[in-house]
């Protein structure tokens, strides 16, 4: 494929847009795309704070930028049903970007719901709120649900007697394990969807090896973050490479329910949007759907399609 980069995305205007993690990285560059091409973006962000900021630089660039900022925490099952009973009320939802991810964190995490922190923001918040947007989107002509997942899915593994990772917590296990997740939960919902006969498109996407501010957020010492920065920063690619392919997936016409789309270079490391690989052990249904069950019993959600 040719270059390909956001300005060809088209038109947007009438559109509703919701990217989670809108503050920094590929969520911050994905909103503002979105917004310069006429959507109206939804920042659904942990810091209010800072989503206002991020905001701010946007419409200093695009002053016509539709732009709302929405309290949005993934590691808290109250907030995410608190914003989707508030967003619930929208007319539609045609794009939801679940963007926002929480890196490799070195010690292990609970929230308040009692999940390991990483599988709970990386995944089930975005399997319930989701769900919970569901008739929302559905009220959309052609509502689209991005999921970015990762390389790291290549390596992830479902431990499914100790999905929250009491006994041999490693935070580089846990990460692979929530974007393989990710990835795991587009299929399935691309799988009942199609089943369904519905309009809705689930797709996945994933950024390569972007420089997004994600190694400063792991927590690891200081000299491994600047390791990892440099590293990221010679073989990786920026952070608007990086949105690429999930604003390929959100926007373009010949990207499809069940796919999965990231960038064209070495081992999907850089460069320009297309069909990425997917693992073998990322592409089997009855893992999805057993991931589905036990996504449902944790979160209470249930979809209706």
């Amino acid at each position: 494929m040719t270059e390909w980069t956001s300005g060809a995305m088209g038109d947007q205007s009438g559109k509703m847009a919701i990217v989670t993690g809108a503050t920094s990285g590929i969520g911050l560059v994905a909103a503002e795309a979105l917004a310069a091409h006429g959507a109206e973006v939804i920042m659904a962000v942990r810091d209010t704070a800072r989503g206002e900021a991020a905001a701010a630089s946007i419409l200093t660039r695009h002053p016509g930028a539709k732009l709302r900022v929405c309290a949005l925490d993934l590691a808290s099952l109250a907030s995410v049903r608190a914003f989707a009973e508030r967003e619930g009320e929208l007319p539609h939802i045609d794009i939801l970007l679940n963007n926002a991810g929480l890196g490799m964190q070195p010690v292990r995490e609970v929230t308040v719901d009692g999940f390991e922190r990483q599988f709970a923001t990386n995944h089930l918040g975005h399997f319930a709120l989701t769900g919970l947007l569901l008739t929302t989107l559905l009220r959309a002509p052609a509502p689209r649900v991005v999921t970015i997942s990762s390389i790291a899915h290549n390596r992830g593994k479902m431990n499914w007697d100790d999905l929250q990772y009491e006994h041999g917590y490693t935070g580089r296990a846990a990460y692979g394990q929530s974007k393989l997740a990710n990835l795991m939960f587009a299929q399935e919902l691309a799988a009942r969807a199609d089943a369904a006969g519905s309009k809705l498109a689930s797709i996945a996407a994933h950024p390569g090896v972007a420089s997004t501010g994600f190694v400063k957020a792991t927590k690891i010492p200081g000299f491994q973050q600047k390791i990892g920065e440099f590293l990221i920063g010679v073989l990786g690619q920026s952070a608007e490479k990086g949105a690429l392919p999930g604003l390929y997936a959100a926007t373009m016409p010949d990207a499809r329910n069940g796919q999965y789309w990231g960038p064209d270079g070495f081992m999907e490391v850089r460069g320009t949007p297309r069909l990425a690989k997917v693992a073998a052990h990322a592409a089997q249904r009855e893992d999805w759907a057993r991931l589905w069950a036990v996504s449902e019993g944790l979160t209470r959600v249930s979809y209706t399609l």
